[in-house]
Order: C-alpha cells, then sequence, then structure tokens
C-alpha cells in the first residue's frame, strides 16, 4: 500500500484515485482552489482519501500524480517534489494553454519543460493517451488477453519500474517508449485513440520514429 498524491482533481485525477483506491492504496488529493473544495469528492471515495494543498499533497504522497491542465504546469509546488516520483498526466494543448515556441519548434518535449520546473523530480509521462472514463472501463486484470496498454516515457529507470506496477495494478499493460523526449511520440493529437495491446502499441510508436 503506498500513498497517491494527486495534484489536480479533475476527471484524470477523480478516475486514478478510484482505480488507486481500488488496488489498496490511499490517496491525497488537491486542486488550485484549496481543500475546502473537495469535500464531495473526498465523501465520495471514501476513507482511503483525504483532501490537502498542492504542496501537501505533493510532500505526503509516494507517487504523485500531476493532472492540470499544462498553462498551469508553472504553478506546480517544485520544493515538495524533490526526489518524489511525480507521474505527467498533462497535454500540451495550444488552444487552451497558450503557444510555448520550445515545444512548438520541436526543441522539448512537453514533459521536458515539466520536469525543467522541477528539478530533482522523477518526472514519467503516462495517462495522456487515454480517455478519463476509459482508465474505468478498459481496466482488466494483470494477464487478461489483449489487455490494454498504457505508454510511459521518463529517464528514470527505476521510478518507470514503479510506475509500471501502479499501471499495473490499476488495470493496464505498459509500454516503455523511451526518455522523455522520446515521449512526443505519444503525440497528444493521438490522445484519444484507438484502445491498443502491448504488441499494437509497440507497433503504432515505432511508426512515429
Amino acid at each position: 500500500m503506498a500513498v497517491i498524491g494527486f495534484i489536480g482533481s479533475g476527471n484524470i485525477g477523480q478516475v486514478l484515485a478510484r482505480q488507486a483506491i481500488a488496488a489498496g492504496h490511499d490517496v491525497v488529493m488537491s486542486n488550485s482552489r484549496g481543500p475546502h473544495t473537495l469535500s464531495q469528492l473526498i465523501d465520495a471515495l471514501g476513507p482511503r482519501a483525504r483532501a490537502a494543498t498542492s504542496e501537501q499533497a505533493g510532500a505526503t504522497g509516494d507517487l504523485v500524480v500531476v493532472a492540470i491542465p499544462f498553462r498551469s504546469v508553472p504553478e506546480l509546488p517544485a520544493q515538495p517534489l524533490q526526489e518524489k516520483i511525480v507521474i505527467d498526466a498533462n497535454n500540451y494543448y495550444p488552444p487552451r494553454d497558450g503557444q510555448v515556441p520550445a515545444i512548438d519548434d520541436g526543441d522539448s518535449a512537453a514533459s521536458e519543460v515539466l520536469a525543467a520546473l522541477l528539478p530533482g523530480a522523477r518526472v514519467v509521462k503516462a495517462f495522456n493517451a487515454i480517455k478519463a472514463a476509459e482508465i474505468i472501463s478498459h481496466a482488466h486484470p494483470s494477464g487478461t488477453r489483449r489487455r490494454r496498454a498504457i505508454p510511459i516515457a521518463g529517464d528514470d529507470e527505476e521510478a518507470k519500474r514503479v510506475v509500471t506496477e501502479f499501471i499495473d495494478q490499476i488495470g493496464f499493460d505498459v509500454v516503455d517508449v523511451g526518455s522523455l523526449v522520446d515521449g512526443r511520440r505519444i503525440d497528444p493529437r493521438d490522445a484519444w485513440g484507438p484502445a491498443l495491446d502491448a504488441d499494437a502499441l509497440r507497433t503504432a510508436v515505432a511508426a512515429r520514429i
């Protein structure tokens, strides 16, 4: 059992929290408006959930999920996330987030921008290529034939191992696409694309090289 901290309690954060609790973990939820706005969500999640500030969620979590609009990434609390394994579940979407020249020009992946703002954090990209509702409806036990796979990317092999274990616990196989810069192959424009098992996902990712 681990404590999963959530910075962002929107659709992705909520369904991941539900799956984490079902897998036996405790969750600490936060948003930009403060813990007092999360009472209804905490009641729905049950006794393994509590509300906190973003700083507290980051400091408390053994694993921290960042699920906020990309435009809000500069507001992340950097200090509590030092040395933490951070799942980046965001997508860069210019009509919502504004233009980021380094990403538009291909100089940096969105997760590299986030990682640069969180020195010392062990960032792993995951959950940006699946609809929130499908995190529940497409989840299946380990060993299920043609189980859906989640792509991940990161520069820290141990962090990716921990994230892979978590993803397996909540119902999905994993395909490691490589480093954070390789995570650009998890194309945000394909974020809500077809559900693929591990073999099919590897083939789709390889086609983007």
